[in-house]
């Protein structure tokens, strides 16, 4: 998936202060972003997820679009995951209520060492790992989605419909970010 086709993809799937959202704070969306990181991503989509994710809340649209909600903003948290046993929550729940705030989580992601590199691949992990993390989100919303990346199919683990199941009966939105294969990489 190109550059800016995976920006598109992330602007649109959030309607999106770097700091921990406070318990008592309403939001207009939670969102988790959940990135592969699995043997099957090599370095160049590993580099393409981190930065489709900065470029996202790098983008003025995305600011105005969070900005424009009903509460002006949202919480993120941002994971990685490979197999069953492999998944890291690398940025907390974090508030995003404007151009600073999200700037901030950009800088961040791009920071943050990879958490694996040689596993399998596990979505079906992934998602009851990231569904988990509403359960603890210091913030309220009535939308809560997981934006879940990868480029591989699920190896190991419990069946991806059942994990996909389990978390719509829960109210959460699942996006999938397809990461493709190119002729020339």
């Amino acid at each position: 998936m190109h550059a800016p086709r995976f920006l598109a993809v992330v602007a649109l799937m959030a309607s999106a202060s770097g700091m921990p959202a406070p318990a008592s704070e309403r939001v207009d969306l939670l969102l988790v972003l959940a990135a592969d990181v699995s043997s099957s991503v090599d370095k160049p989509e590993f580099r393409l997820q981190r930065a489709g994710y900065a470029a996202a809340f790098s983008n003025l649209r995305v600011v105005s679009a969070i900005r424009a909600t009903s509460t002006g903003r949202i919480a993120v948290a941002y994971v990685e995951w490979s197999g069953p046993w492999r998944r890291k929550l690398l940025i907390d729940w974090t508030l995003i209520d404007g151009a600073a705030s999200a700037r901030r989580l950009s800088r961040r992601i791009m920071a943050a060492p990879r958490a694996f590199s040689k596993r399998s691949t596990s979505i079906s992990a992934a998602i009851d790992f990231a569904a988990a993390q509403f359960d603890r989100a210091p913030s309220q919303a009535l939308r809560r989605v997981i934006d879940i990346s990868g480029d591989g199919e699920n190896n190991s683990g419990r069946p991806v419909t059942a994990a996909r199941d389990d978390a719509v009966k829960k109210g959460i939105t699942i996006n999938g970010l397809v990461i493709l294969k190119t002729a020339a990489g």
